[in-house]
């Protein structure tokens, strides 16, 4: 019986054999581009940008689920972790969150609360309570012909300055005697006035604005918005210096905060303006040095968050690296709606892991790829392009043996312009570094065309997309790089970016455009020259 069994087992294997060698011979990149199909983009986006993900919010206990999906999505397809010894599908991004605890200023009793009685402009931490003198110095100048700190001293003390620079009733400004303003005016002019007080010895600075009081309090509420949207914490690497902070507070004032902490009026400090304009020159002590309190309490928390990797080894080029990314972050919660991002950028996630089964199904049946190729979602694009610049400056593999990135980033929609138009893609940066990526991807586009636009590629386009994305951060680094985008439309960072209104047979036809161009550049015989830099 076992005899027999064996006798007809045994040739079936080997027809079976044959006939599965048979297939493999047979499958081409056009078979392998059929395996990314609508449907799974449509499973994927599904779950990725669903209500239960609550807008993927970098750090969010959410964001760490949809990162398990696609790192299990990646080993299932046969991609391996890379990072560290444990050789783990994620990167952690070592990022913290910086924000404000007590921050408040007292005078004569009374306590002004930041972003309620005023802003920053930059900010020094005072963990506890300090006590000092203010001293009012005019408009906080130093030039040729004018000095606000001749005879007056500073060392140890706040100075409170007006905005801008002294202005004639003709219009003339009194530093350049016409009516074209200094650099006391220009930019960020409380820089110059910064800089110029802490060479006098001064630890702080209040600005008085020129805004009226109704203007400058439609500031205030303005900052109130957007702390109740964001707020007040933002997210940096740990390894660099406070972003916010500095060794020198600034801080804007209102005019009536500006009057009560100096003892004097709105009308007083309009006239010290006059003065200084009737006698063209600085006029010395207007108002009296008065008692005040400062503390800044600076909030440091680590945020848990990972960018994650799915690596195919290639073959004899295999030291040669393609990356394929996304972002797979979003902005969360706000105002107590979920933004689901399934446009931006859950589509693009979502086609990475479909051009990525596609090369590990290539991998399953005997076709490796010449060259390495990493598929990458990343953290923190919303916050600052945060996790692509944590892979360059701590990148897995060589980035001198890395060949080129390829980003994809909101690939699910159309915009206004392409509406009933047929199927279109932006590119952008394809031929900055390297007119042979340009030339590959025009030449894949031939499989299937759909109509390339190059317009956001204009380096005088206002919008600066090619900034805007993580692709920017190789580009930066000489990389190579294209990136695949849709446009922006009326749903655009709205918590009406739903999967709903995603275009999946168009999403279909992009990522077989991706994969076709990523299969080729991991195949060709000589690695993409890198001979242009253009902006």
């Amino acid at each position: 019986m076992k005899k027999l069994t064996q006798n007809i087992i045994l040739p079936l294997f080997i027809v079976l054999t044959v006939a599965s060698c048979r297939t493999v011979a047979q499958l081409t990149p056009d078979d392998l581009a059929k395996t990314i199909t609508a449907q799974d983009l449509k499973v994927h986006l599904t779950y990725i940008a669903s209500d239960s993900m609550r807008g993927r919010d970098t750090g969010s206990p959410e964001q760490r689920l949809a990162a398990k999906y696609i790192a299990d999505k990646f080993e299932s397809y046969g991609l391996k972790g890379v990072v560290g010894e444990s050789k783990s599908h994620l990167q952690l991004v070592d990022l913290v969150k910086r924000g404000w605890g007590d921050f408040y200023l007292k005078a004569h009793g009374k306590k002004y609360a930041y972003l309620s009685d005023f802003i920053s402009n930059s900010i020094s931490p005072m963990p506890k309570e300090e006590s000092s003198e203010i001293v009012f110095v005019g408009y906080g100048i130093e030039d040729k012909d004018f000095t606000d700190y001749a005879n007056i001293d500073v060392k140890n003390k706040i100075v409170a300055v007006f905005e801008g620079e002294p202005k004639s009733i003709y219009g003339d400004f009194l530093i350049t005697g016409t009516t074209e303003m200094s650099k006391w005016s220009k930019g960020d002019a409380w820089k110059e006035k910064m800089t110029l007080a802490k060479s006098k010895g001064a630890k702080g600075l209040l600005l008085i604005t020129k805004a009226s009081v109704e203007d400058f309090e439609k500031t205030i509420k303005q900052r109130q918005t957007m702390m109740k949207r964001f707020g007040n914490a933002r997210l940096g690497f740990r390894e660099v210096s406070d972003p916010q902070g500095s060794d020198f507070a600034v801080l804007t004032i209102g005019q009536n905060m500006a009057a009560e902490i100096l003892k004097t009026t709105i009308a007083e400090l309009d006239a010290a303006k006059e003065k200084v304009v009737s006698a063209k020159k600085s006029v010395d002590n207007l108002f009296k040095n008065q008692p005040i309190s400062l503390k800044i309490e600076r909030t440091v928390d680590g945020i848990d968050t990972y960018n994650v990797l799915g690596y195919l080894e290639g073959t004899d080029k295999k030291e040669e690296l393609v990356i394929v990314t996304s972002h797979y972050d979003h902005v969360g919660v706000q105002d107590g709606k979920i933004y689901n991002g399934a446009d931006d950028d859950g589509s693009g996630t979502v086609s990475v892991l479909e051009v990525a089964q596609a090369f590990g199904e290539a991998a399953k049946s005997g076709q490796k790829p010449r060259r390495s190729v990493l598929f990458m979602t990343v953290t923190g694009e919303e916050k600052g392009l945060l996790g692509s610049e944590y892979y360059v400056k701590h990148p897995v593999f060589p980035l001198a043996n890395t060949v080129c990135d390829i980003n994809i980033d909101m690939v699910g929609r159309t915009d206004k312009d392409h509406e009933g138009k047929g199927d279109y893609i932006y590119v952008i940066g394809s031929d900055k570094l390297s007119s042979e990526l340009h030339s590959a991807l025009l030449d894949q586009n031939k499989k299937a065309p759909i109509d390339l636009d190059f317009r956001y590629n204009d380096p005088n386009d206002p919008n600066r997309f090619y900034y805007r994305s993580d692709h920017y951060n190789f580009a930066k680094n000489k990389i190579p790089v294209a990136f695949f985008f849709n446009g922006v439309h009326d749903d655009y960072h709205q918590p009406t970016d739903d999967v709903e209104k995603i275009e999946f047979n168009k999403m279909e036809k992009r990522a077989r455009l991706v994969f076709n161009l990523t299969w080729e550049i991991a195949n060709r015989e000589k690695r993409l020259v890198v001979d242009s830099d253009k902006k």
